[in-house]
């Protein structure tokens, strides 16, 4: 585990109803019904009235005659309900594309009845609780912005989509089906090289995602909590590996306050003046941070060690129930949802909670304890321990025992240390992830399930991942929505945060598995991963079978009530081949999703 590997950071809908019947329907209902009533013939008087029989049997024929009229009118009423039902279904539910080009989009389904929407007002009068107007008109300023930042060619194939949060009193599902088409219309190609005037988009009726009402970020408390991390000035302020968005997203309330965590960082290789410097920037983004200076004569896993007698010798830690260490790419993306689990535990009784890496491995080469890229948690009785035989604990013989033959792991040190002094033992939180992954990550990312950690994300020879983008659309949707994944009718399927995929062929796969679009390293078995993950379903990988768009970036707009987020797919990219590795899609692409929040929730 890299000394430097801690960093903290931080996706009911109103039912519409289609059976009620229009108001000509009605009206001609009424019409219909009164004039059968009043074209009844007066009954012929075989019988003198005042006889009892006379009136029940005249009673009788009344009734039945009435009756069957009733009855006439209400089938008439239920067809035209019916009726009105149906084309409203379709109209909202039934879209589908056009085919366009020669490429994946043949692969599209042709509408039975293509779809425009009328007008944006009349979508927006659709939209549940919610008065956020939509616009999918074409911003050339933005896609020329995308494909410079993002080097597409000239001519991108863009859609715009809007997905109505509906926060609804349900549990959160791992795939959750619409009953809705993602694409209802031809994908349009924008030509930003020989940009033509167009005519204005009108957009189709939002999707509607349903989800639990989890809480949001900006709520959790994480006041019991202490995280120590140790890196170097060198990775702290380098924009590629600097973790300070990520630690502002799960150790604020997002609006520059703190919420209640707090931080210790120790940095390695820094000056004064830029331990000043550092603290000012953590603070500022509202971070509670007491920045130390590493002792640069410790090795890498004696200074991972030290963070332990640091945070329990801390003048703050009687406020404290729970001690973290962890890296300096170490994200928590439900922070709420990590407080609840660890409510569970016994915070009185000394604990080590953890887990392995998903690479039995590792396991094998490092040891039965918790990895500490996932997230290392002790209660305050188990850091006194440590903090009590720290110095026993870093001598040179255990440093060398500590050797895995990738030199001395400080995880192997801590799990020593507390092994070797007391009766304890790891308790396993398989929640956590430390993710010894290489290779194309979306297996993981697109699995559905909620992670109460994530790590090795930045590169480097793991994967490459965007977190802190990912998690912004919990702040419309709650901490739940974040990985989970809405299957659309057209067989596209949004993991939400992470990208937006295309299964041409259909789905016809369990759901439940991951995808092995990843390995393990650097002794990849075949079966490595099977300890944590179960057997993965074969990858989609030049199959074309799959097309996918990968988010890039995201924005929190309207004060939380609106995310936007920008997905990408390169016509190049070496996964979206056919079997006969030809490119699945012509051109580059960009997928715009603008998320709505529940205003009602």
């Amino acid at each position: 585990m890299p000394a430097a590997d801690c960093q903290a950071l931080r996706f009911s809908t109103s039912d519409v109803n289609f059976d009620k019947p229009t108001t000509s329907t009605r009206s001609s209902s009424r019409r219909s019904s009164g004039s059968m009533v009043a074209l009844m013939p007066n009954p012929h008087r075989c019988l003198p009235m005042r006889s009892p029989m006379a009136r029940a049997l005249l009673l009788t024929f009344a009734i039945l005659a009435i009756t069957t009229l009733l009855l006439r009118s209400s089938a008439e009423v239920q067809t035209a309900i019916i009726q009105t039902a149906a084309s409203a279904k379709q109209a909202i539910y039934l879209q589908r594309p056009l085919k366009h080009g020669a490429d994946w989009q043949d692969t599209l389904p042709t509408p039975t009845e293509p779809h425009r929407a009328s007008s944006t007002g009349d979508i927006a009068a659709a939209l549940v609780n919610s008065s956020i107007p939509m616009d999918c008109n074409y911003d050339i300023a933005r896609l020329k912005q995308w494909k410079e930042k993002y080097k597409l060619g000239g001519q991108i194939e863009y859609t715009k989509r809007y997905i109505q949060v509906s926060r609804q009193p349900i549990r959160r599902k791992s795939m959750t089906a619409l009953n809705q088409s993602f694409l209802t219309d031809t994908i349009r190609t924008v030509d930003l090289n020989n940009p033509e005037p167009y005519q204005a988009e009108s957009c189709p009726e939002p999707l509607v995602a349903p989800v639990s009402q989890s809480p949001f970020p900006g709520s959790a408390n994480a006041s019991e909590f202490m995280f120590g991390v140790s890196t170097t000035y060198k990775r702290f302020s380098d924009p590629k590996t600097s973790p300070v968005n990520e630690w502002t997203y799960w150790l604020t309330d997002g609006k520059g306050n703190t919420n209640g965590g707090k931080l210790l960082l120790m940095l390695l290789d820094a000056e004064d003046e830029q331990l000043q410097e550092t603290h000012n920037i953590l603070t500022t983004a509202g971070i509670d941070v007491d920045v130390y200076r590493s002792n640069a004569e410790d090795i890498m896993a004696v200074r991972y060690l030290a963070l332990v007698p640091t945070m329990y010798n801390h003048p703050e830690r009687p406020r404290k129930k729970w001690l973290v260490t962890c890296d300096d790419d170490t994200f928590f993306p439900s922070f709420n949802a990590l407080k609840e689990r660890f409510d569970e535990f016994d915070d009185g009784f000394p604990m080590y909670i953890g887990t392995f890496s998903e690479d039995v491995n590792n396991i094998q080469r490092h040891g039965s304890q918790a990895f500490g890229g996932a997230g290392v948690f002790l209660s305050v009785p188990m850091a006194g321990l440590v903090a009590e035989r720290y110095e026993s604990c870093k001598t040179e013989q255990k440093i060398k025992e500590a050797n895995s033959g990738w030199g001395p792991q400080g995880d192997i040190l801590l799990r020593k240390c507390i092994y070797e002094n007391s009766n304890y033992k790891l308790t396993l939180l398989n929640e956590l992830w430390q993710l010894d992954l290489y290779g194309d990550p979306s297996g993981f990312y697109e699995s559905g399930i909620k992670p109460l950690s994530l790590h090795h994300y930045r590169g480097g020879g793991w994967h490459v991942a965007y977190p802190w983008h990912y998690t912004k659309v919990s702040n419309v949707c709650g901490e739940d929505c974040m990985m989970q994944r809405f299957r659309t009718e057209d067989d596209f399927v949004i993991a939400n945060g992470f990208s937006v995929a295309y299964y041409p062929q259909g789905i016809d796969f369990d759901v439940n598995q991951f995808e092995a679009t990843f390995h393990a390293a650097p002794q990849n078995h075949g079966w490595n991963l099977d300890f944590i993950m179960g057997p993965q379903r074969p990858s989609l990988h030049r199959t074309g079978r799959k097309l996918s768009w990968d988010l890039q970036e995201a924005e929190v707009l309207e004060e939380g009530m609106v995310v936007r987020q920008v997905y990408v797919r390169r016509a190049d990219d070496w996964r979206w081949k056919n079997v006969d590795g030809s490119a699945m899609a012509g051109r580059d692409g960009v997928l715009e999703l603008v998320w709505l929040g529940d205003r009602g929730q």
